[in-house]
């Protein structure tokens, strides 16, 4: 696959996209050294800055790796998975697993870290997902979700909150099922409601042994749910 000289714009996309190609077309294997920016620069027909940041990308990608007084070699022929696309990929009990690890932890530090203001969130989401039981099961997944989101941003800690963000579309839709599989909202529409009540009691009293026990409990019952259906 020869390179030829590029177009103009978007210059930085193009380069990143030819030398990608080199590299998943088996043009540079794993192990091998690739030109220098000088060289790949004018057989692009572009500036080496262009070049330089084409490697960046291509680094963030996981396809090459630049060595200190060594030059940049190739080091994968695929681009590596990104964290969304893996969570998608992943079975919805591997996920709920790590998030049980990640929740019950900061439903601890929320009980330690709440302010008046989560104080107030965390009320109005319980009151939220009560009101969601008239709805269908959608519905209350989602608010039951945006409860257990709320109870993660009052640990206040940006990290745990965008790492929950991130899991809860690969939770959403399995949770859907499940309540629908097992009926678990035939006989009680407001599932769960006593235990996320006492929940939001014990952040609010800051207690944080009995937040992250009720947190644990709960999710662990629903993670045995997942195994079974």
């Amino acid at each position: 696959m020869p390179l030829g000289t590029l177009r103009p714009s978007p210059l930085v996309e193009q380069a990143t996209e030819h030398l990608r190609e080199q590299i998943t077309g088996g043009h540079w294997p794993i192990g091998i050294k690739l030109p220098g920016e000088n060289a790949l620069a004018k057989t692009l027909g572009v500036g080496r800055s262009t070049i330089r940041e084409a490697l960046r990308a291509l680094a963030g990608a996981g396809l090459v790796q630049a060595r200190q007084g060594a030059g940049v070699f190739v080091i994968a022929t695929e681009p590596a998975e990104d964290w969304p696309a893996r969570l998608r990929r992943a079975a919805v009990t591997d996920v709920y697993e790590v998030r049980m690890m990640v929740e019950v932890q900061a439903a601890r530090l929320a009980a330690a870290r709440r302010t008046d203001a989560d104080i107030a969130v965390l009320a109005a989401a319980l009151d939220a997902r009560r009101a969601a039981g008239r709805g269908d099961d959608a519905t209350f997944v989602d608010a039951d979700i945006a409860l257990h989101a709320a109870v993660v941003a009052a640990a206040g800690n940006p990290v745990l909150t965008d790492l929950f963000a991130e899991f809860a579309p690969a939770l959403r839709q399995g949770l859907i099922d499940l309540v629908d599989l097992l009926a678990l909202r035939n006989d009680d529409p407001d599932h769960g409601d006593e235990a996320h009540a006492a929940l939001v009691d014990a952040i609010t009293r800051g207690d944080a042994d009995r937040a992250s026990a009720i947190l644990e409990t709960e999710l662990q019952q629903t993670l045995a749910y997942l195994h079974r259906a």
